[in-house]
């Protein structure tokens, strides 16, 4: 795919040749990423001391290939001892940068064909034709290859910051096939009061789209990064911030934005608060663990409540690669498990009818209130959408199912579920098949050519 000559000289010297894939190799097909063969080969002094030496970080040397010489190593150290040795510490160091380097020079070959892409748009197409230059190299090697690049990114702490401006995301402005951003063009459209790089985590692109969390964001013309690989989000963990501007999960809680009146939303924030009390109360009454917190939240959108994670704690995506795992030893289901905050929306019909029906807040005119069995149903089955809505997975299964067998019942008017009588069957006497059904089984002269049948018999006459 590509290749990188070059003598490195000073106070030590040798010479290499690197490989960059065109294709993935199979272990990294297989999710394999520890070191394998077939790495990078060692000479000294132009004789081969090892086929496959460990001359660069995991997150390359599963798919860089490459051979590389040197006149200051010694012949008579064996491979341990060598490998400890300060000569080899530096050579590891800049095969390293000249590696991250091409592949910034590739990527910089990508934003500056973009560029050269849209100017062509305003441009005469008269013009003379220049010869013809392979474009999209880094693209093409980018989707095949990013995982490495954002494994890099958490283990690399030295050049971090240069292989996050290798990264392309998908975002809520650019999600077409051939769109991708950098996080520096991200940066370069951020609202002037905002101080956050805000990212979506989650499985699918379509899902994430139309998920109630990004109505807001796009009601107020707020790019959001998509980040559905399943390395973004232990990336984001490592990374922190980029240009000194922090990430954001938009699924977390604790979400603000600086263009709005921060004196008239804590007004607005305690008079919601003190409507709705006897509601968040009676809720977390009602759902126990299940939830860390009900509060009070602007930012539903249409949604009459979402499920959102602490700001500290695991996102829906998270929780569900956690569990995924296959060889996770000693797991506890509740390590696993993103603390959740239930946020309602105050000016939805479902919430304010659900606070006409709930305990009142005063203790004594609570004692004699009686929740009705079908408030509680609605309040678990609103506990329920928004869960699922918000990307999480509903844990009581047998809870659910009886909640939407009672919803079933209702709707259709049965008292009882009761099992009726099994149908009594008629005695029929026995009747020969109808030889003219073409769904039966016997044969009709029909279905067979008697003409070629014939000259087939002619044939061996």
């Amino acid at each position: 795919f590509f290749s990188l000559g070059f003598n490195a000289e000073g106070s030590i010297n040798f010479r290499s040749i690197l490989y960059l894939p065109e294709d993935i190799p199979q272990a990294l097909r297989n999710g394999n990423i520890e070191k394998g063969e077939g790495g990078l080969k060692l000479y000294v002094r132009k004789v081969l001391i090892s086929e496959n030496f460990d001359l660069l970080p995991r997150y390359l040397s599963t798919f860089v290939k490459g051979v590389v010489d040197s006149d200051d190593l010694p012949l008579n150290v064996n491979r341990e001892n060598l490998q400890e040795s300060k000569v080899i510490r530096i050579i590891q160091k800049k095969l390293t940068r000249k590696i991250i380097e091409l592949m910034k020079k590739l990527s910089d070959e990508d934003i500056q064909e973009r560029k050269e892409k849209t100017e062509e748009k305003d441009e005469d197409d008269e013009k003379p034709e220049e010869p013809a230059k392979k474009k999209g190299l880094w693209m093409n090697f980018y989707k095949k290859f990013a995982p490495s690049i954002k494994l890099g990114v958490v283990e690399d702490d030295a050049n971090r910051q240069k292989l996050a401006k290798l990264l392309r995301f998908k975002s809520s402005k650019f999600s077409k096939k051939d769109e991708w951003v950098t996080l520096d063009d991200y940066i370069g459209r951020m609202k002037p009061w905002q101080k956050e790089i805000y990212y979506f985590p989650g499985e699918k692109l379509k899902n994430l789209k139309s998920s109630h969390f990004m109505q807001v964001f796009n009601d107020k013309d707020i790019e959001v990064l998509y980040f559905t690989d399943p390395a973004d989000e232990y990336m984001v963990n490592h990374l922190y911030n980029y240009e000194s501007k922090p990430f954001r999960a938009i699924t977390k809680e604790g979400i603000k934005f600086g263009d709005e009146d921060e004196d008239l939303l804590k007004r607005r924030d305690k008079a919601y608060k003190a409507k709705f009390k006897p509601l968040t109360k009676f809720l977390k009454n009602t759902y126990g663990d299940a939830v860390t917190q009900v509060s009070v939240s602007t930012r539903c959108g249409e949604a009459p409540a979402v499920v959102s994670s602490t700001q500290w704690g695991h996102s829906a995506n998270m929780e569900r690669m956690m569990k995924a795992q296959a060889f996770y030893h000693g797991r506890d289901e509740k390590e696993a498990e993103a603390p959740k905050v239930f946020e309602i929306n105050p000016r939805h019909p479902f919430i304010t009818t659900l606070l006409s029906l709930c305990p009142p807040e005063d203790e004594e005119d609570a004692k004699d209130f009686v929740v009705a069995p079908s408030t509680l149903d609605a309040a678990w089955m609103l506990h329920d959408v928004a869960l699922l809505n918000s990307g999480f997975s509903i844990s009581n299964w047998q809870s659910f199912s009886s909640r939407m067998t009672r919803v079933l019942k209702s709707q259709f008017g049965v008292e009882s579920l009761e099992l009726e009588d099994e149908i009594e069957v008629p005695v029929e006497d026995d009747v020969p098949p109808d030889m003219d059904d073409p769904s039966g089984m016997g044969i009709n002269m029909e279905d067979f050519n008697m003409d070629a049948m014939n000259m087939g018999s002619s044939d061996e006459l």
